[in-house]
């Protein structure tokens, strides 16, 4: 499946797609987790998964409380019997995703330059990383409300057997986080992984979180510090956002994130020494020098 190369820009009226892979080079943003995808990080491996509970309360949550307040301010059972049969199939689908096992997240190993990607059928591709493909995407559309924009980080991994079906040589994985530049960010905590290092991403912030960085604890921290400000917006967040139930919801279902239950993969995520690690192609060390110089004549350019 062939893509434009990386850097190219694709703008129509009411879309616009960014390529960023392959080649995997710059994007220029700095790598940002906006969604929690990285599940597990070290020297060699970074495993990215995308189930994000906790966002799913927080799009479902303010209609929740629009109705329950639209309710008590006209006193109308009315908006209550509407409000439950607007909400009642997402918050079933909630229920249903909170009882469901997690699903396996997708392993980047660094030293071997290689993706490990589960598949449904209990199998999994090994995939060079340099044939990865990444685009971010953005639709728009226009109605009475105004202008609604929504975009995708879309990762691909083509399968690696040149005897595969039809319906198994391709494999995608879409992460809802608005396109644009914030979708760059968090590709580049990927692509900055594999090729600068772990200490070029964040950390991992599933699991429980230490007390002070939880909603309630911060929230007392800050309380005692005196930002009243802080207090009031993390009040907000919690009632009007439902920030608290997404926390603890996305703590139990990723408190522990699952492991590749692979044995040939647990050995392959082993530390290899230096001198075997897997090099860079020269289209890629030309192309990310290419980039490189081009981000630095903007920046020259902007001041």
């Amino acid at each position: 499946m062939s893509t434009p190369p990386a850097g190219t820009t694709e703008k129509r009226m009411f879309s616009r797609n960014d390529y960023l892979a392959p080649l995997p080079i710059p994007t220029g943003e700095k790598p940002c987790d906006v969604l929690n995808t990285i599940w597990r990080k070290n020297e060699v491996v970074l495993d990215i998964g995308n189930y994000s509970i906790g966002s799913a309360v927080m799009v479902m949550w303010p209609g929740v409380m629009l109705f329950l307040g639209l309710a008590y301010v006209f006193d109308d059972a009315d908006a209550l019997i509407l409000g439950a049969c607007i909400m009642a199939l997402p918050i079933f689908w909630l229920i249903q995703g909170l009882f469901r096992e997690v699903p396996l997240p997708i392993r980047f190993n660094r030293q071997r330059r290689e993706v490990c990607v589960p598949r449904d059928n209990g199998e999994y591709w090994i995939v060079p990383w340099e044939t990865v493909t990444a685009a971010a995407t953005q639709q728009s559309s226009v109605s009475q409300a105004g202008k609604a924009t929504m975009g995708l980080l879309v990762i691909g991994f083509e399968n690696p057997d040149p005897h595969a079906t039809e319906d198994n040589k391709h494999f995608s994985l879409g992460f809802n986080c608005g396109g644009g530049t914030t979708a760059m960010a968090l590709w580049e905590c990927t692509r900055s992984y594999m090729e600068i290092g772990p200490e070029a991403v964040p950390e991992s912030r599933v699991g429980i979180a230490p007390y002070e960085e939880t909603q309630i604890g911060s929230l007392i921290v800050d309380l005692r510090k005196g930002e009243i400000l802080s207090v009031l917006w993390g009040v907000f967040c919690i009632t009007f956002l439902g920030t608290y139930l997404a926390e603890k919801l996305q703590d139990w279902k990723l408190s522990h994130p699952p492991e590749l239950p692979y044995p040939d993969i647990t050995e392959w995520s082993k530390p290899i020494p230096p001198e075997e690690w897997a090099k860079r192609s020269p289209e890629l060390e030309e192309a990310i020098a290419q980039r490189e110089a081009e981000l630095a004549g903007r920046v020259e350019a902007q001041s």
